[in-house]
């Protein structure tokens, strides 16, 4: 069958833009062939789908490519820097879930009371006496100097003592009682420290005391005597098993007023420095007993 002058058409490519396409061109009056069509357009397709995965394959390689030259570049010669800034990897970051450490028990016992060790017979221990408790020849409170008198010290408590103190002192067991005296100028402070079994019964010696409850002053040694005939000043109180008393006057027989304050002064300074030294005294026996222990 003939289809048109030139005998029979030759093979349309839809790749080639001067082939024939498959219908006549002229007036023959033919209707395209709409198969053949569709299957050009199908393999135009395929080719298109072909030719943009392997671009996008091309493309993936050389991105890959550029990122490992990039990583070379920036570690020299593919060792890891040492620089600070790099962050450490993840084998060298702590875990959060990492355990806390853990300590062994401690069994440290608590601190001695040196309280107690001045307040009961069983526990005071140390050598004790007049110059244990006053030593040297004089003491400094402040900008006072105090020089150091006579000492006595009895096992009869009632003697040392006068008006309603020995009373008090025997009531509540004294055994012991130890003076000293101390002067600076014309004053002069004797300070009567009374002894106990225990912090209770010292206590109660402070508590039992009157305004007339007084040490017995003492005199001797290049102090003359005081507070025999004139009105002097008295204090009392205690801490742990001892009580402890002071009377100051004047060596010279005057009386003691309200503005006579060197003697106020002198009694109060004498009754600290007896608070110290007995708490002193506790102090040391404890510390000798933490290290023993």
């Amino acid at each position: 069958m003939s289809f048109g002058q030139g005998g029979p058409q030759s093979q349309w490519d839809p790749w080639k833009p001067q082939s024939q396409q498959p219908w006549n061109s002229g007036d023959s009056g033919d209707t395209p062939d709409w198969a053949a069509l569709a299957e050009a357009s199908e393999a135009r397709h395929k080719r298109r789908r072909l030719l943009f995965i392997g671009g996008g394959a091309l493309a993936t390689v050389a991105i890959a490519a550029a990122v490992a030259v990039a990583v070379v570049s920036a570690n020299g010669s593919g060792r890891a820097s040492d620089s600070p800034s790099e962050l450490p990897t993840t084998a060298d970051i702590p875990s959060a879930t990492a355990a806390a450490p853990s300590f062994a028990p401690t069994s440290a016992p608590p601190p001695l009371d040196p309280k107690d060790f001045v307040s009961s017979v069983q526990k005071d221990k140390a050598p004790l006496g007049p110059d244990v408790l006053f030593p040297g020849t004089q003491l400094t409170m402040g900008s006072a100097v105090y020089r150091k008198g006579p000492t006595a010290d009895t096992r009869t408590c009632g003697s040392a003592a006068q008006k309603t103190l020995p009373k008090v002192l025997a009531d509540n067991g004294c055994t012991r009682l130890m003076r000293v005296t101390y002067t600076q100028g014309d004053t002069a402070v004797t300070v009567g420290v009374a002894v106990f079994d225990t912090e209770a019964q010292a206590a109660e010696a402070k508590k039992q005391a009157d305004p007339k409850s007084i040490i017995r002053s003492l005199s001797g040694g290049g102090v003359k005597p005081f507070c025999t005939g004139a009105v002097c000043r008295s204090t009392t109180n205690s801490y742990g098993r001892y009580a402890y008393f002071t009377v100051a006057g004047f060596t010279n027989g005057k009386d003691v007023t309200e503005k006579t304050t060197e003697v106020f002064r002198a009694g109060d300074d004498l009754a600290e420095f007896t608070f110290r030294q007995i708490r002193q005294r506790g102090e040391a026996q404890a510390s000798a007993a933490a290290r023993v222990g």
